[in-house]
């Protein structure tokens, strides 16, 4: 029963929350979450500020501890806006890693919309309507597209509360004109997005993070009887009622309203306009609270890769095939070459599995390195290679982590001439074990495109075997056409297949 935590280091508020593994479903043991402003300058001056860095170590530290007492097989800390953002958030890494050992991975808005989709979608059952999901954090408000259990779109602006209030509201009470450039500012935002919104005819709209919770909390108390049970749905007319009577109230008024409390009440009102915009703009009812979000998306995406049996696991799954093929349409690659290259790839991993030893997670990431390994076509055929890194290691791919992107990325750019080298800029950014693993899994790229070689399919088929320290391939041709091409491709790198593997290899047409 494995042990999972996640940190979520966000501009307003540090979260923290351990889950244990039992019979494929995540079981929660501890959270925590406590208002640390981060990104509270960052959005103003470009810098987070030393008194929030240190406040935000120090609650880092009290994670660390708990998580020792919970007993953590697995860790896993991201960052978000004001990290994005901040010019020196470098220096904020490294005191964090220098404090607790742990490696930030500051992730992008998509990424984060991405797993608080994969969040929900792993432990509530959501329908087959179109569905919007709308997380309002401290530096940015994601908005997610769902439909079927399935991500359609996803996008990031700049849109959080505590992003707004340090930018538009300098008083307290807000003064009218501030309210004015406040809501053009996120008028003029959501206009980006306004006609795929509203093409994809949203039949529900689920609000995650704070501000929804404690708006949310506001509109329950002002509908409903004391006693009645709560309810986290908040309509729209009742949104735009919240958002007006709390610009008009101080800061010390809006402490005392139920559900916002003294660190939310001081970014409260930024938030209400923006979700009292998107209803409006939007022509949509009103909002469902949940309290789901971005850890239970990672934790899920923790889950998954210790057991992809589990239902976040398939989700997972078909994220990363639908984003492969939306890169393969975009940057008008040969799907049906790219299914044959990766085909042949495949079965030389499960056929070679004794002599390259690759962890089982590179069967995947071989996988998506076939199917994208001429995306550097797309920029130019000089340096195609070269290009493919880029694109693959920095493009969003969705389902996978910025290193899981690179490791894909250095599998497929060298196939060429060039090999890879611990000097050579990808594989610095790799750990030594990377490193070794990415050679091999290129070797094996290299052979699977090499059978490939003609476009035309001539190999029918093809075995391998692996014995006395030989492996042998036999390539059966398609009809009366000739291999000769793919021998001469595989024979080139006999040499570095020797050299890597300590193997010789032969091949020969049957």
């Amino acid at each position: 029963m494995p042990t999972f935590a996640v940190i979520d280091i966000g501009s307003n508020s540090v979260r923290l929350k351990i889950a244990r593994l039992q019979a494929g479903k995540l079981k929660e043991i501890h959270e925590d979450r406590e208002v640390t402003r981060l990104g509270e300058g960052v959005f103003s001056s470009g810098l987070l500020s030393p008194e929030s860095m240190s406040e935000t170590v120090r609650v880092l530290r009290r994670f660390h501890r708990a998580m020792q007492e919970c007993g953590t097989d697995s860790v896993k800390v991201v960052a978000t806006a004001a990290l994005r953002d901040a010019r020196n958030s470098r220096a904020f890494l490294e005191w964090v890693r220098s404090t607790t050992g742990w490696t930030i991975e500051v992730i992008s808005g998509l990424e984060e919309a991405r797993l608080i989709h994969l969040g929900i979608i792993s432990t509530s059952r959501l329908g087959a309507g179109s569905i919007l999901m709308v997380d309002l954090g401290g530096g940015s408000c994601e908005l997610t597209l769902s439909r079927e259990g399935k991500l359609r779109d996803t996008v990031s602006l700049p849109l959080g509360a505590v992003r707004l209030t340090g930018e538009f509201l300098k008083h307290d009470p807000p003064r009218k004109s501030e309210l004015k450039r406040l809501k053009g500012f996120v008028a003029r935002e959501i206009t980006r997005i306004q006609d795929r919104i509203k093409s994809a005819k949203v039949g529900t709209v689920i609000a995650t993070s704070g501000t929804a919770a404690a708006l949310a909390t506001v509109a329950n108390h002002l509908t409903r009887p004391k006693k009645s049970r709560a309810s986290s749905y908040a309509t729209r007319e009742m949104i735009g009622r919240i958002a007006k009577q709390i610009s008009r109230q101080t800061l010390e008024q809006r402490i005392k309203v139920p559900g916002i409390g003294p660190r939310r009440a001081e970014i409260i009102c930024a938030g209400a306009v923006v979700y009292a915009e998107l209803l409006e703009r939007f022509h949509l009812p009103g909002f469902r609270y949940s309290a789901l979000g971005l850890r239970d998306g990672i934790l899920a995406q923790m889950a998954a890769e210790y057991d992809r049996s589990t239902r976040s696991g398939r989700a997972i799954e078909s994220e990363r095939w639908d984003s492969i093929k939306r890169a393969v349409e975009h940057y008008r690659v040969d799907l049906k070459h790219a299914l044959h290259v990766r085909d042949s790839a495949l079965l030389l991993f499960s056929s070679l599995k004794s002599v390259h030893q690759l962890p089982a997670e590179y069967r995947e990431w071989l996988s998506a390195a076939a199917m994208l390994y001429e995306v550097g076509d797309y920029v130019n055929r000089n340096g195609h290679h070269r290009h493919t890194y880029y694109i693959i290691a920095n493009s969003e791919i969705l389902g996978y982590t910025p290193q899981q992107r690179r490791v894909i990325g250095s599998i497929a750019r060298y196939l060429g001439k060039s090999r890879p080298t611990p000097g050579d800029g990808p594989m610095n950014l790799l750990t030594p074990e990377e490193q070794e693993n990415v050679t091999k899994a290129s070797i094996l790229l290299r052979m699977a495109r090499a059978l490939n070689m003609g476009r035309i399919h001539s190999v029918e088929r093809f075995s391998v075997s692996a014995r006395s320290g030989k492996v042998s391939m036999k390539l059966v041709p398609r009809g009366k056409a000739s291999v000769d091409l793919e021998v001469w491709a595989i024979e080139k790198d006999r040499s570095y297949f020797r050299e890597v593997f300590g193997r010789e290899l032969s091949v020969a047409a049957s």
